[in-house]
């Protein structure tokens, strides 16, 4: 099965909860993983930061290479890099299955043609501050939309309901045709907002990570509240 056809799946099991791996304990990363993979997650999402596009910087081809051999879940890549399309290939290579473009990245287009090119997910980010119409053009080169609900760069800042509106709208006018999916501040308070504005890719860092309950109980708490 290609890996796009892996993500696409996923729509049989919405809502999905992929938890973020940039919290996990890196001391222990394939154990994380897997306690992860035991506790009922069902894909996993890697952010990859430049330190351009955005002001941190997190990890490159050598964790997600680690990360995919380490478990056989769908890996969730976003990349929130300054030129994204020079770096389809290697990510793709490595074991991504969707990759996660910005809107307000470099040739973002290029980027996507690109992804789908190589048979993986194509995905399509939007910061809270970027009006959905400047992705308007790219929507039909995207099989996964992800509304941000923080800035990106960092964990664990507030949410931002104007994603919202965004899955809202989106859910209106092509909720059969894309993967919906919201990051940022997603937790026991939030997770039944986005899921009712038409999220079906959640995904999750601290609520699971930062919980002191056991990571299969976090993940159970969180299935409940996404389904209500």
């Amino acid at each position: 099965m290609s890996p796009r056809q892996r993500v696409l799946d996923l729509r049989h099991a919405a809502p999905v909860i992929l938890p973020s791996l940039l919290l996990c304990d890196f001391g222990k990363f394939a154990e994380e993983i897997r306690a992860v993979e035991a506790a009922g997650a069902q894909a996993l999402h890697l952010d990859v930061m430049d330190g351009v596009f955005v002001d941190n910087i997190t990890y490159g081809m050598p964790i997600i290479a680690a990360a995919n051999a380490a478990s056989d879940l769908p890996l969730d890549v976003h990349l929130m890099i300054d030129n994204p399309v020079d770096y389809v290939d290697a990510f793709v290579d490595a074991g991504a299955d969707v990759l996660t473009v910005h809107v307000e990245a470099k040739n973002p287009r290029a980027a996507l043609e690109r992804i789908r090119q190589r048979d993986a997910a194509a995905s399509l980010a939007i910061n809270p501050s970027t009006p959905l119409g400047e992705a308007e053009e790219l929507l039909p080169l995207c099989d996964m939309v992800l509304a941000m609900s923080v800035h990106p760069g960092f964990g664990a800042q507030e949410f931002d309901p104007v994603a919202l509106e965004k899955l809202q709208e989106l859910r209106e006018r092509r909720g059969g045709e894309l993967l919906l999916e919201i990051d940022g501040g997603v937790n026991a308070g939030t997770i039944a907002r986005c899921t009712g504005a038409g999220a079906s890719m959640l995904v999750v860092g601290s609520a699971i990570f930062k919980s002191p309950a056991p990571y299969a109980e976090s993940l159970e708490q969180l299935n409940q509240l996404a389904r209500q």
